[in-house]
């Protein structure tokens, strides 16, 4: 079992925007007083650069083109619907946004199998969104796949019910907690469990300051703590510049790369970035207009691909 992978699929934005039906309880979110076509066009340049970055280390992008006719403002971020398996296995899963689920569409599976990959079997939670479940893939879980762990901040986006079921199928023990923001002098929960945490190969990323329950901090960091982990700590103020949405990813000549944006990048301090460094290599990329309109930073744009060659 591999915690990383060198393979990500990415989907190019066509109508990328702020999406007004994820607003209401992802406060990362901002507008911005731009027509949505410049918001796009913007989008595009940060999407296509990021590509290039990664490319150029010797990571394989696979990118999707969205489809302009399905009215898809969140498509930059397939990370939420999706997540492969090295069994060769597809999970889709189920969304809080109704407009977003017309980003789970055939195609990409199919781009996928045209690139030499093996989807042997989908499991599909959608049926869930009938019932107002949701479980929005990496988004929400953080897979440790070496350790068969799968963290989770519990959210409106994230059922406890759908994550056990999730687990039992894949065979993961569940790490349950809540992480909360401040919104308007209230802590509220935070949408997305890789806004505050990120785990990779021998080291963890996370916001515990967002587990204000003792007894659910002190769980993951003991989870943390017996498969090896180093604990890097961020603040709050880091999570929200995107400092705990990052991915390491393989690259070429057996490197690594931890993958994040050049906001997360700038908000470390000297310390954590020579204690992140002792792991892996960094390669941030400018998502400014992608993190502001969208809420989600350069690890909600990866789809990791784990499936096993034809």
């Amino acid at each position: 079992m591999r915690q990383i992978t060198n393979t990500l699929l990415m989907v190019r934005p066509v109508a990328f925007r702020m999406n007004e039906q994820t607003a209401v309880n992802n406060f990362f979110q901002e507008g911005l007083q731009l027509d949505n076509e410049v918001i796009n066009r913007r989008a595009q340049k940060e999407f296509d650069d990021f590509v290039r970055q990664l490319r150029a280390v010797g990571v394989q992008v696979i990118v999707v083109d969205d489809d302009e006719k399905l009215d898809t403002p969140d498509s930059i971020f397939p990370n939420n619907w999706v997540s492969f398996h090295e069994d060769g296995t597809a999970a889709i899963y189920p969304i809080f946004a109704v407009n977003r689920r017309r980003e789970r569409r055939p195609e990409v599976f199919e781009k996928l199998e045209e690139e030499g990959f093996l989807i042997e079997n989908v499991v599909d939670y959608t049926e869930a969104e009938e019932e107002g479940l949701f479980l929005e893939s990496t988004g929400v879980i953080i897979m440790d796949r070496v350790n068969e762990k799968a963290y989770c901040a519990l959210s409106p986006r994230a059922s406890e019910e759908l994550l056990i079921e999730f687990c039992e199928d894949f065979e993961f023990t569940p790490v349950i907690f809540t992480a909360y923001q401040d919104v308007g002098g209230k802590r509220l929960p935070i949408y997305h469990t890789n806004v505050m945490m990120c785990v990779g190969e021998d080291f963890a990323v996370i916001c515990l300051d967002s587990i204000d329950d003792v007894k659910e901090r002190k769980n993951v960091v003991r989870h943390l703590k017996e498969d090896g982990k180093e604990i890097i700590e961020i603040t709050e103020a880091q999570m929200h510049h995107y400092a705990g949405n990052m991915l390491q990813v393989q690259g070429k000549d057996n490197l690594t790369y931890l993958v994040m944006s050049q906001a997360a990048y700038e908000s470390l301090t000297p310390d954590q970035i020579r204690r992140i460094e002792k792991h892996s290599n960094i390669l941030a990329a400018n998502l400014e207009t992608i993190e502001t309109c969208g809420g989600g930073s350069a690890r909600c744009m990866l789809a990791e691909v784990f499936l096993p060659k034809a």
